[in-house]
């Protein structure tokens, strides 16, 4: 029988997941076999950039930790994954696309989005939404565009009515 100090410790691992999946609105989890420590650290500084962060868990106890959430990515869960989560729904999962094209090593499996899972097409999906800043500025843009075709209808029609 397993001694009580390591089935103690082994039950905080199980509480900070569980922590770290509640209180993010993304979870992704991903192979990381076959970087560098120097492109891992490039990665962590990505995440760290959008208040996102990146861990390794055994996955007997990330299992645990989701059976408890009520979330089965048992199937997903075999060979070394690391798993990143952050505040942002979108954020990590676009730093980690964004990096899996330049290393590719680095492979999205699947992730826990707003608590529900979300398969690699999901994620995929995500990564293409542009961030909010680009958002804001289509919106602008949008907006601008029909105040200078109404700016430019009522000139139109400010000249027909001098004639």
């Amino acid at each position: 029988m397993a001694n009580q100090k390591i089935l103690d410790q082994k039950q905080l691992v199980i509480d900070e997941i569980t922590d770290h999946v509640k209180a993010s609105k993304a979870s992704v989890f991903f192979e990381y076999r076959g970087l560098t420590v120097s492109e891992m650290t490039e990665l962590r500084r990505g995440l760290k950039k959008v208040d996102s962060d990146v861990k390794v868990y055994k996955n007997t106890l990330v299992e645990r930790a989701l059976n408890t959430l009520d979330l089965d990515l048992k199937e997903h869960l075999n060979g070394p994954k690391a798993m990143a989560f952050g505040p942002d729904a979108v954020a990590p999962i676009k730093v980690l696309s964004d990096f899996s094209k330049k290393h590719p090593a680095l492979e999205m499996k699947v992730g826990i989005v707003e608590g529900g899972i979300a398969n690699i097409n999901t994620l995929n999906e995500l990564a293409a939404i542009p961030s909010r800043e680009g958002l804001l500025t289509m919106l602008a843009g949008g907006l601008i565009a029909t105040v200078r075709d109404l700016a430019i209808c009522l000139d139109l029609h400010s000249q027909n009515l001098e004639k």
